[in-house]
């Protein structure tokens, strides 16, 4: 469920009582733990934090670099965890972290799906979050990136 929405505040406006309340705790939990030189912005119609593109404009899609994402979906809430996908043993010790917790792991490629606030372990979020600085993301970026054309840029003879 893609948004609209200009502004973070006007995203959680539009949610419903339960709904905003739960993403604002999460958004909250994000602000806490997130790396410095990271900026909130709405992207990919969801609220997302960023490596600006005056950090790093070297970017596969001429995107800012996504570190963190949370957005509402139409049956659940997401939190996209980019920041930690990139590094496998991160990654992994996340996924140990949260099956600990006892709480349903229900993942996809990239992201957390909860229906609940209940459901997230935030402190194993927050963690998670604060584990990958921005120089950390950019490395992860140029390493996965290395060898391969951007689509974005045209190849010169």
């Amino acid at each position: 469920m893609r948004s609209d929405a200009i502004s973070v505040e006007d995203y959680l406006a539009s949610l419903s009582d339960e709904r905003r309340q739960a993403m604002s705790t999460v958004r909250q939990t994000i602000e806490d733990h997130l790396p410095t030189g990271l900026e909130e912005t709405m992207a990919w119609g969801m609220i997302a934090y960023v490596v600006p593109l005056t950090t790093f404009a070297d970017t596969y899609n001429g995107e800012p670099l996504l570190h963190t994402a949370l957005a509402s979906q139409k049956n659940h809430m997401s939190l996209y965890l980019n920041c930690i996908y990139g590094d496998e043993r991160i990654r992994e010790h996340f996924e140990a972290d949260y099956r600990a917790t006892g709480k349903r792991y229900d993942v996809g490629k990239s992201c957390v799906r909860f229906r609940r606030l209940e459901d997230l372990p935030l402190d194993v979020v927050g963690r998670a979050i604060a584990s990958a600085s921005v120089e950390e993301l950019i490395a992860q970026h140029e390493a996965a990136m290395a060898g391969r054309k951007s689509p974005r840029r045209k190849r010169v003879p």
